[in-house]
């Protein structure tokens, strides 16, 4: 029963086999006839502090005293006590004799002289420092003298320790004592073994050993004299050698001078409580106590209080001890924001801190933070988050942003606010190139089709700047479907002009990615429309860009007659437009940071001479686009080059369910933005009667070419659109622009009116076989065209 009994007290295990840790390196002082040194768990490897004792025999005084220390520290819990973890005892045999050692294993902590060495903190930064810690000292004494009753009896330097968040701890329990006046027994511990107290730590009471005196004074009297004892040691420099040391004050600070001489009045009774000390000491009151205070009771606070707190907090933390910051600030800042106690402005002073760690300690210590806050619902953290990707954004592995953050961040592509979405835009910028090609196709790209065809116009030239930006980190097929298409059919139809200018942008630096027919065929003709564009620097651009892909053209037609025909993808990497797109889209990022600030620009590019230009874009395009449809038919080299540019299966317009079936008659399928305004009657008839003066002569082996066109519309829609411009012989100049304009949006055609020649006789309304000699009548185009083509008396 004994065995078991002092097992219980002793601690769990039966000897040093079964402490489960490593002991290490002891550190160069600890209290009394302790060894303090480092250890770790034999489990996880995480640290851990060991505290050793050894006796000669079982019945030393100082292993006697250790014991009580060991049940004390286990039973006593405070946030300013040293925590207890495990203990055991074991024997050895030292020659003849066996030797007895206790072993107590706690958090891991450092001697406080040994810190304050390792600090080197001076002037305002060390008192403030010093002052934080002595408010950790005196509250576990307070907690110890006033709420247990009890009496530690050697409050100095040496029983005190620093975690690795730089808090002070008290230890060193071996003379704790219950304090009852009424008791003569209550000081049993304290009257057994206060011989370890050294005689300067003694009080006057003590060191006469007038336990009736000791009875008498209250319970914080012996623990008041040691603080301030501490207090000497600390400002000091030196360790106490005599009590009459103490009578020196000259480095004492003003603040605390009073109370000081208070904590070692001669008169055990006067003593100042050291909750009063707490309470009243003006030299408590500065900047790091009442921030790491604040942080304490951060619950207790309302979200005013908060929100202040927090915006001062990033200004406050350079003033305060760096150390300090990092190694107890911030991870409170962190732990508050991940359990969401703390408000979104305290993001700012987090990632401001996180600035002055190593990329290891940021890494292990902030990361895994911020991933959780990316699963936040405050749309403040969330904004928080996107405005300050770019300083924590090249640390998150591509790992944890396809699967973790991505998923999250995605969610403000569809956000209502429309400051969100900009920002959600803007940061994949940094997190895209971290996606793998699966989520790029299958989840990004949707997102960025519907962003081109936001209302905001600042957001739609961003998608285009990105678009660009991140065209490398594309798959060449999802580039072949994607890129030209984004850029011409919606960036340079825009309606702002900043987004057309983007666009054209985009394509030259993205230039390199098109093959040669794409270039002739779709970039060009579109890029050449804004050589007249209203806005000139979008004019500008434009040539710039002619000039560009012109080159890249000539370069393709010398090497073709110089006989080298291998590849028809030109590179153009040394062309400056290609190299300085990074810096373009930055700069863009940076001067469109709210939508807000584009409203003065939408004005001056919605006006009537736009809506008008627009319209004459609208009239060049789809002049240019029939024409190259025709030399496709009439040629071999067309025959490479429609399938090598698809129109009706891009890709992207799957992507985007914002294209309806009606556009899908248009070239590239992105007709969406266009301005679907009637081309002005006199341009369209001046295209009309100079086509119509033509000699037309077609073949009949031309025929067969013709039904290419259908990928591009239905064949009952392309039959009806063929059937009404060519049954009727226009009685006026003015009669096919009429069918034109009724037609459908998605094929205006107006080289259409060349399949006929000029009438010499009046039209009559189709009927069948007429002209057709035995043949039956045939509704097709093609038939229809071939008898009026070649019959002479139409």
């Amino acid at each position: 029963m004994l065995k078991f009994l002092k097992g219980v007290v002793a601690g769990s295990g039966a000897g040093l086999k079964d402490l489960p840790y490593n002991i290490g390196e002891p550190y160069s002082s600890a209290w009394g006839s302790w060894t303090h040194s480092r250890g770790t768990s034999k489990d996880d490897g995480s640290p851990v502090s060991i505290f050793s004792l050894s006796g000669s025999n079982a019945q030393d005084g100082h292993l006697a005293a250790g014991r009580n220390g060991v049940k004390r520290l286990r039973t006593v819990r405070h946030p300013n006590i040293l925590s207890f973890l495990h203990s055991t005892e074991a024997e050895t045999l030292d020659g003849s004799s066996t030797k007895v050692t206790i072993y107590i294993v706690t958090e891991p902590v450092m001697p406080l002289s040994e810190k304050i060495k390792e600090l080197g903190l001076e002037g305002t930064q060390r008192d403030e420092y010093y002052a934080w810690g002595l408010h950790q000292i005196a509250k576990a004494v307070s907690f110890l003298n006033n709420d247990c009753k009890l009496v530690h009896g050697n409050v100095c330097l040496a029983s005190v320790v620093v975690t690795q968040t730089l808090d002070w701890k008290l230890h060193a329990f071996d003379v704790l004592s219950e304090f009852d006046g009424q008791s003569e027994a209550a000081t049993g511990p304290l009257l057994q073994y206060e011989w370890l107290v050294g005689s300067q730590y003694k009080p006057m009471e003590l060191l006469k050993s007038d336990w009736a005196a000791i009875r008498k004074s209250p319970p914080w009297a012996i623990d008041s004299w040691g603080l301030g004892c501490l207090i000497y040691e600390l400002f000091s420099g030196m360790r106490l050698g005599k009590t009459e040391e103490l009578r020196n004050t000259a480095s004492i600070p003003k603040s605390l001078l009073p109370d000081y001489q208070r904590l070692l009045s001669s008169m055990p009774s006067r003593r100042l409580n050291t909750s009063k000390l707490i309470e009243n000491s003006e030299y408590f009151q500065n900047k790091l106590v009442d921030t790491i205070h604040f942080m304490d009771i951060l619950n207790l606070k309302d979200s005013v209080e908060k929100d202040t707190f927090f915006r001062k907090l990033p200004n406050l933390a350079e003033q305060l001890p760096r150390q300090i910051v990092l190694k107890k600030l911030l991870p409170m800042l962190a732990s508050a924001l991940e359990f969401g106690s703390a408000a979104a402005p305290a993001l700012t002073a987090l990632l401001k801190m996180a600035s002055w760690l190593s990329a290891e300690d940021f890494s292990a210590k902030v990361l895994p933070t911020i991933v959780k806050l990316f699963a936040s619902n405050d749309r403040a953290i969330r904004v928080g988050l996107l405005q300050h990707i770019d300083q924590y954004g090249e640390s998150l592995s591509a790992q944890i942003v396809d699967e973790q953050v991505y998923t999250h961040v995605a969610t403000g592509f569809s956000d209502t606010s429309a400051f969100l979405r900009e920002l959600t835009l803007k940061s994949m910028l940094i997190l895209a190139p971290k996606l793998s090609q699966r989520t790029i196709s299958g989840s990004l790209l949707k997102y960025l089709s519907k962003l081109q065809v936001d209302e905001e116009p600042a957001i739609r030239t961003n998608t285009t700047i990105l678009l660009g930006n991140i065209a490398s980190y594309l798959n060449e097929g999802t580039r072949k479907r994607v890129l030209i298409n984004a850029f011409t059919v919606r960036a340079l139809r825009d309606t702002f002009s900043p987004a057309r200018g983007a666009g054209v942008m985009a394509l030259c630096a993205t230039s390199s990615y098109y093959d040669i027919t794409e270039i002739a065929t779709r970039i060009l003709p579109n890029v050449v429309v804004l050589t007249i564009d209203p806005d000139s620097d979008v004019r500008s651009k434009a040539f710039q860009a002619v000039d560009q892909f012109l080159q890249i053209v000539k370069q393709y037609h010398e090497k073709t007659n110089a006989g080298d025909t291998t590849g028809s993808s030109m590179g153009i990497s040394s062309i400056p437009g290609n190299a300085s797109l990074l810096g373009w889209a930055m700069s863009s990022l940076t001067l469109k940071s709210k939508p807000s600030e584009q409203a003065p620009l939408a004005p001056a590019n919605s006006s009537a001479p736009l809506a008008s230009a627009s319209s004459n874009d609208s009239s060049v395009m789809d002049t240019a686009t029939p024409t190259l449809i025709h030399v496709s038919s009439a040629t071999d080299f067309s025959d490479q080059a429609v399938p090598a540019s698809p129109t009706s299966t891009d890709g992207w317009g799957e992507l985007e369910n914002g294209i309806h079936e009606e556009h899908e008659s248009d070239k590239d399928g992105w007709d969406d933005i266009e301005p679907l305004e009637e081309p002005k009657p006199p341009s369209a008839l001046a295209n009309i009667q100079a086509a119509q003066k033509r000699p037309v002569s077609q073949p009949k082996p031309q025929v067969p070419s013709r039904p290419k066109i259908p990928p591009k519309v239905s064949k009952d829609e392309d039959d009806d659109l063929w059937g009404s411009i060519a049954a009727p012989a226009p009685k006026t100049a003015s009669k096919p622009l009429n069918v034109k304009t009724a037609g459908a949006v998605d094929d205006d055609d107006p080289w259409a009116a060349i399949a006929a020649p000029p009438p010499t006789t009046r039209a009559k309304p189709l009927s069948a076989g007429r002209g057709r000699g035995a043949k039956p009548a045939a509704p097709k185009l093609g038939a229809q065209r071939i008898n009026r083509t070649s019959s002479s008396g139409m």
